[in-house]
């Protein structure tokens, strides 16, 4: 892993050290940041750079930490967040790596027609069960609307 450099301008970069074959934007690009050339030839300018993304990436996660109880979608907002900072910092980019392959994992797995028959008889048995219990408690309570309750 490549940790910097003596020469002025030049941004500290990490290899990728997967193993992994995939081909796409992130492979050919490299870890490391994304700003733009003028930017990275000034230190000054790109740490500014760096603490800018940082603080826009941590509004958006944290929106999307408050989205997770609250309607909306929250752990794309999150996922959105650590995108931001991806564009910047190689830890990011290796979090987002590694979240991207077990996604990926776990779709193959449910696509499994084993894992798929039994996703299958178990939303069939509690569906059921749901059924039951609606209709245990319709026929004990009967179905009383709230805006027919008469005042006591």
């Amino acid at each position: 892993m490549n940790t910097g450099s003596n020469e002025p301008g030049e941004v500290a970069m990490a290899s990728d050290e997967t193993g992994t074959d995939e081909v796409g934007s992130e492979q050919e690009q490299g870890l490391g940041s994304r700003a733009p050339e003028f930017i990275k030839a000034r230190r000054a300018l790109h740490v500014s750079w760096q603490v800018g993304v940082f603080i826009i990436g941590l509004a958006v996660v944290v929106a999307g930490i408050i989205m997770l109880p609250l309607p909306g979608p929250g752990w794309v907002v999150i996922f959105g967040g650590m995108a931001i900072w991806a564009t910047e910092f190689v830890w990011a980019q290796l979090v987002l790596r590694w979240t991207k392959r077990k996604v990926t994992e776990a779709a193959q797995r449910a696509l499994d027609p084993k894992v798929r028959r039994r996703n299958i008889i178990l939303t069939t048995i509690g569906l059921v069960i749901v059924a039951v219990l609606v209709g245990i408690y319709v026929w004990k309570f009967g179905i009383v609307m709230p805006w027919k309750i008469k005042d006591q």
